[in-house]
């Protein structure tokens, strides 16, 4: 990548993109994501660095969660509700959550071309996620850089997930509220009614409500209703609520502002603002912890050199997974 080359030709000076960070200069804050989420070990310890110097900075901004399968309209939905927070004064970063390609590597949000209005803005922000196999690493360094984007005066801080597998998890630890974008008659209602998805989703929106599809999503919308109506009261104490809108012409797109408001009073009055932040503080101490011991064990020398024949013997049946697990974890500890 470009910016991990300019990272490398120059000295990186911690206290210098600090100072530019919490003056609230945008290019700084790329360099000090950049920073935070370059693999190089000498780049490590200057990003931890910066991270606690924006710590005091930091915890003054709205986290918001948005997910939904491909297709569902994030990208433009965003934008919408970016270009309102604008409008009313705030300041918007995105960052995305994507567990890119194993295969070829690649993004596959392309929120910057996606985003045309948005991007314009003075006041936004938007930055895709690093490219990379472990969506426990990628998420790591979302949650590093929503610190960064904090210091920077960012008020409102909206996390996109691609909407697959666990990264609707790991979004959810990292934000207050968090949405769920819908397609009416797309057959994607049923698969919408899953224990999971519905427990984590402070909000259910069915999106594209416009044109020939407005009664379905009024339909889709009842459907949720119904569901929602099945999954007991979350801790805290808040009811998801369903809308549709129309992400295209705007329709709906102060509802989901309003709703997100509304919530945040109910949480913060009852305690559980609070406490689902020391919560996720929590979770990530054990994440990181986990991330770190798996990135020292998959780089340690005599694991390096012993796995493979360990691979081979179980392909060939001479040990089991289990046995060779149990050695290569005994060698860890030799050195």
């Amino acid at each position: 990548m470009d910016r991990f080359m300019k990272l490398q030709q120059k000295e990186v000076s911690v206290p210098a993109i600090f100072e530019a960070i919490i003056a609230k200069k945008t290019t700084a804050l790329s360099q000090g994501i950049t920073l935070v989420e370059s693999t190089q070990k000498k780049h490590y310890k200057k990003a931890q660095q910066l991270i606690e110097k924006c710590l005091p900075y930091s915890n003054k901004a709205i986290r918001i969660g948005i997910t939904g399968v491909p297709g569902v309209g994030k990208s433009t939905c965003i934008e919408a509700l970016g270009n309102l927070l604008i409008q009313q004064g705030k300041k918007v970063a995105v960052l995305a959550v994507d567990p890119s390609s194993t295969i070829s590597g690649g993004s596959i949000l392309g929120d910057k071309t996606r985003m045309e209005l948005l991007v314009r803005s003075p006041e936004a922000f938007i930055r895709p996620s690093p490219s990379g196999k472990s969506l426990g690493g990628v998420a790591r360094k979302t949650r590093e850089s929503i610190i960064l984007c904090e210091a920077a005066g960012y008020d409102i801080i909206i996390i996109e997930t691609v909407g697959v597998g666990q990264s609707e998890t790991v979004v959810h630890s990292m934000v207050d509220f968090f949405l769920l974008l819908k397609l009416a008659g797309a057959g994607d209602e049923l698969q919408g009614i899953k224990r999971g998805i519905i427990e984590m989703a402070d909000a259910i929106v069915i999106n594209k409500a416009d044109g020939d599809n407005i009664k379905a999503a009024l339909e889709a919308k009842s459907q949720f209703k119904k569901a929602l109506h099945l999954y007991p009261i979350a801790e805290s104490n808040w009811s998801p609520e369903v809308h549709t809108c129309s992400a295209l012409t705007n329709e709906g797109i102060d509802d989901i502002w309003k709703i997100i408001q509304t919530y945040l009073d109910t949480t913060k009055k009852n305690g559980f603002f609070e406490r689902n932040r020391i919560r996720q503080n929590e979770f990530w101490l054990v994440q990181t912890i986990e991330e770190q011991l798996k990135h020292s064990f998959y780089n340690h020398p005599k694991i390096k050199e012993t796995l493979p024949s360990q691979l081979e013997a179980i392909q060939q049946q001479k040990i089991t997974p289990f046995t060779a697990a149990a050695y290569l974890l005994e060698i860890s500890k030799l050195s």
